[in-house]
């Protein structure tokens, strides 16, 4: 049984500077359950008043390089990111291209995490079939969705928190 969303974390009163705004990088491929993703992330950050902007990629593999270059273009502008959602589903095939794409998009994110000075979450699910999707997108075990922008909050407060 999945918790309710103030169960699962409790972001009242977590500080965020009064512009705070997150980037959604958003796969195009499994549409369906990419778009349960998005609609369980945008609650949460209306919710709060946190302002996004989204962005549609071809596939997961592309999601870093989106990242990368979207905080390259604005990264000296006023209107930069205070971090990144990257959400994204990726199933299991009978081929092993499901390891590379999880791993490419895995070591990219964890990579943009050391590199960039803002946060990139990941909110990619890697699952064996279309079930196991449907459970993490709202189904019996919550909404990844709303999970990685409850992170990218708390971690926009960890980060505004090195500032003082």
């Amino acid at each position: 049984m999945a918790l309710s969303s103030s169960e699962q974390l409790n972001i009242t009163g977590i500080p965020l500077p009064a512009d705070a705004c997150i980037v959604i990088i958003r796969t195009e491929w499994n549409a369906p359950i990419v778009d349960r993703l998005e609609e369980g992330c945008l609650k949460v950050l209306n919710d709060h008043k946190i302002g996004y902007s989204i962005i549609v990629v071809p596939g997961a593999f592309e999601i870093g390089f989106a990242i990368n270059n979207y905080w390259e273009n604005h990264k000296y502008k006023c209107n930069k990111p205070h971090a990144f959602i990257a959400l994204g589903c990726v199933l299991k095939g009978d081929t092993p291209h499901f390891e590379y794409v999880c791993n490419a998009v895995t070591n990219s994110i964890a990579q943009l995490n050391l590199t960039l000075a803002v946060p990139s979450v990941f909110g990619i699910l890697t699952v064996n079939n279309q079930l196991q999707a449907e459970e993490r997108s709202g189904g019996e075990f919550g909404n990844k969705g709303q999970e990685a922008a409850f992170t990218a909050i708390k971690m926009i407060a960890l980060s505004q928190s090195f500032k003082k």
